[in-house]
């Protein structure tokens, strides 16, 4: 396999769909895709909580800094019932070359949980991460939740309801989502049925129905050719913002689909979507002092 991956890969081909016969999609296109040089994992597997998955990765940009850096903290997809930080060093990476300590946290799924536990555990790594984050270069009174599909959905909740973070929603300065999924209910599909279908009111769940005045400004972005989660999720959420007063930027990538925004991100596809200078410019503007 990996001697056709990499010819895939000189080739600017996409991967996913060859990984995803052979192995473990994410870790073995994080494995081959060169990284940022301008970041570099500063910290691994810090424990933010007691369980298992209650841990987290951190990057940090390279060079030297006057002060202490904005913080992006990543959430990762993959249907609320998989997926691993370790397959996402070239998000973090990219992101602290940015200027950004950025840090990926894992998160107990289902079946070990269902909602709202996830959320929980998101709302835990963030309340760490603003209490730590100078430990390792970053400010954490200047924080951006972001997240791709699943883990956009995550972001989203600790932006716009207050139940999750309490006071410590103050630190939230943005909100960047991609390809989220924001507005799913009623749950028709085996992923989100396992995971929300047991809460007895399902707008509860749903980002869509407290997002609204006082929240954080949001980018929200979407391949336009995305099936898993329609563009649609970002428009109704982007909607909801503004009726409130929120400021919100909504891009749809042509030829882009929910897998493509994701690895858009990574050094050899970035002609694909300016997935990473777009984030790189909202996160910036945002957390300007």
């Amino acid at each position: 396999m990996r001697p056709a991956a990499v010819s895939h890969l000189r080739r600017g081909l996409p991967l996913f769909g060859l990984f995803a016969v052979a192995c473990s999609p994410l870790s073995a296109f994080d494995a081959l895709v060169p990284k940022d040089r301008g970041g570099a994992r500063v910290a691994a597997g810090i424990p933010y909580g007691e369980a298992p998955r209650q841990r987290l990765d951190i990057y940090a940009p390279t060079g030297a800094a006057a002060g202490l850096r904005p913080v992006i903290v990543f959430f990762y997809g993959g249907s609320w019932n998989s997926g691993s930080r370790s397959g996402y060093a070239f998000v973090g990476r990219a992101l602290a070359a940015r200027g950004f300590v950025t840090v990926i946290p894992d998160y107990r799924l289902v079946p070990e949980v269902v909602y709202p536990g996830f959320v929980l555990d998101g709302a835990s790594a963030v309340r760490w991460v603003r209490a730590h984050a100078k430990d390792y270069g970053g400010d954490g009174d200047r924080i951006v939740l972001a997240g791709h599909s699943a883990g956009a959905y995550i972001a989203a909740m600790l932006a716009v309801d207050d139940r999750w973070l309490g006071a410590d929603r103050a630190a939230v300065r943005g909100l960047v989502g991609l390809a989220g999924p924001y507005d799913f209910a009623p749950f028709t599909i085996g992923a989100s049925i396992d995971a929300f279908g047991a809460w007895r009111n399902p707008a509860e769940t749903q980002p869509v129905t407290w997002a609204g005045a006082g929240d954080p400004p949001a980018l929200l972005l979407a391949g336009a050719e995305d099936t898993i989660v329609r563009p649609r999720n970002s428009d109704k959420l982007a909607a909801k913002l503004r009726a409130g007063g929120v400021p919100v930027e909504v891009k749809h990538y042509p030829g882009i689909g929910h897998i493509g925004i994701l690895t858009a991100i990574a050094k050899p596809f970035r002609g694909k979507a300016p997935v990473v200078d777009d984030v790189a410019a909202f996160a910036t503007r945002v957390t300007e002092r």
